[in-house]
């Protein structure tokens, strides 16, 4: 990556990466990139026109062309050597993340192991592409069906996994034939160039990975541009809304998973030493910025003491600090602008009468440099609050407490999102029951952050996804491919003379 001196001083300036190269923008607004346990700028990004955009857009047509006909063998081998080199610079990926992020480097590694997950899966391409055939269907007529590559596909990724989600589409998209655009998030984009570095050190031909960083202005360019075939999204609802009404109004197949409000069901005969446990990773690891955090514990009759006298001396344990200290177990939040939204959904639940057990905003960490916040824990929190109806994304955990089953099924039932939930019990029965009857994507018996692994797919219900696929599994496959089906018949076996009824065998 260029640098370009800023005040005297040298800043890192994180750039396009287009046809192979990185390539510089005639853009002359630029987004801060800053380290978030510090609050000091790391880093500088450009801000693409929309002629950056067509250029990339230009690049990955040109590429699809040869590439979508590139033998499915020669696909899958360049897989293979991009999780060879992710191996070998993992301990660098993760520190980018740490940095850029805040994540705590250990986090940063696992969320680098859940995006390798699939770059194996789509080592396997050559078996997960396979059409199916069938001769003889009618005398001497034969029929198979194959899956095509789509074309210019682009993934639009959020900030809170700048590794793992880009890694959840573009091995799929590429290993089944198309060319990929990754517009990555401004707030932490130098992880999309090392992913061009490594493609192009494993031998993707260039143009079939294109990288345009920047806001809004990148992101309508690429939703409104004729050539684009597929479009990717991860990230908040109203984001997600727009860009699948946007890109679908366009004519673009469309996957656009949003927002969450994870639940918890916790059932009166749980071991509480483990929901707890369970709760501390899930609820504040990453800072809460997981979409797959758990935000919302539901307690079933008389287990919330329980629960509390095993939770609260956990939260009081909690060590915050920077993502470095591997001996810390939450880090601080993404920005500044961040941090203040995260305190005004404290602030709220204030005011709408939930019981505040612990004060994320008065705790030591927050004097510190950085984006800090501490754990926030609220009680008798009801449906009705707003800390319970939307998405915080932070530290902060609420507790809803229910009379039986059928009302926790029912609250989780009601709620605007469905992207993931759990239930920790030693029911049988009553996990069974819950897996069934629930109205949500992916579900967790006493495992608190349900996502599927690689050879299954991951994806909400409701307003968490717009769109009919999910990501990666084989539903990336069905995501990144069109289904053709052939009928043959050949010369020996054709009549003569025209037929007007309808076809049979």
């Amino acid at each position: 990556m260029s640098i370009e001196k800023n005040n005297d001083s040298e800043i890192r300036v994180v750039h396009n990466w287009i046809d192979g190269e990185l390539c510089k923008s005639n853009s002359e607004r630029f987004g801060s990139v800053t380290d978030s346990a510090t609050g000091e700028q790391c880093a500088s990004v450009v801000m693409s026109l929309e002629e950056d955009v067509k250029a990339a857009i230009k690049s990955s047509a040109a590429a699809f062309e040869s590439w979508s006909r590139t033998p499915v063998l020669r696909r899958a081998k360049v897989m293979f050597k991009l999780k060879e080199l992710i191996e070998r610079d993992r301990k660098e990926i993760a520190e980018i993340i740490t940095q850029e992020h805040g994540k705590v480097l250990d986090d940063a590694d696992g969320s680098i192991q859940r995006g390798l997950e699939v770059v194996e899966f789509a080592c396997g391409i050559p078996h997960l592409i396979k059409g199916e055939y069938n001769d003889q269907v009618g005398t001497g007529v034969d029929t198979y069906s194959m899956r095509q590559p789509m074309g210019v596909c682009v993934g639009i990724t959020p900030f809170n996994f700048p590794a793992m989600v880009p890694l959840w589409m573009f091995p799929m998209a590429i290993a089944c034939g198309n060319t990929f655009i990754l517009k990555p998030s401004e707030k932490d984009p130098t992880c999309a160039i090392k992913w061009a570095e490594l493609l192009k050190e494993a031998g993707l031909p260039d143009g079939v990975f294109n990288v345009i960083q920047g806001d809004h202005v990148a992101v309508n360019s690429l939703l409104n541009d004729a050539e684009v075939a597929a479009v990717s999204f991860v990230g908040s609802t109203p984001v997600a809304e727009h860009v699948y009404k946007t890109a679908s109004e366009k004519g673009k197949r469309v996957q656009a998973l949003g927002g969450a409000k994870n639940h918890l069901v916790v059932m009166p005969d749980a071991d509480m030493e483990q929901v707890a446990d369970a709760l501390m990773g899930a609820g504040y690891g990453s800072a809460g910025e997981r979409c797959m955090a758990i935000s919302a514990v539901v307690t079933v009759g008389d287990s919330t003491d329980a629960l509390l006298e095993k939770l609260l001396p956990k939260i009081a344990s909690l060590k915050i600090g920077p993502g470095t200290d591997n001996n810390n177990h939450m880090g601080p939040l993404i920005t500044a602008e961040h941090k203040d939204k995260v305190r005004s959904y404290i602030d709220l639940g204030e005011s709408e009468g939930a019981s505040l057990l612990v004060d994320g905003r008065t705790h030591d960490i927050t004097n510190s440099p950085g984006y800090f916040l501490g754990p926030t824990l609220f009680d008798n929190v009801t449906k009705e609050m707003r800390v319970y109806q939307e998405e915080i994304f932070g530290p902060v955990l609420t507790i809803t407490r229910v009379d039986d089953f059928d009302e926790a099924v029912e609250i989780i039932n009601d709620h605007q999102f469905g992207n993931g939930t759990a239930i920790f019990t030693r029911d049988g029965d009553a996990a069974r029951e819950f897996s069934h009857k629930i109205l949500v994507g992916m579900v967790g018996v006493n495992v608190p952050i349900p996502v599927p692994l690689a050879f299954h797919s991951f994806g909400g219900w409701k307003r968490s996804l717009f769109g009919c696929n999910g990501v990666y599994g084989m539903e990336g496959v069905r995501f990144y491919t069109r289904l053709k089906t052939v009928t043959s018949r050949w010369p020996t076996g054709i009549r003569s003379g025209a037929e007007f009824s309808m076809p049979t065998m």
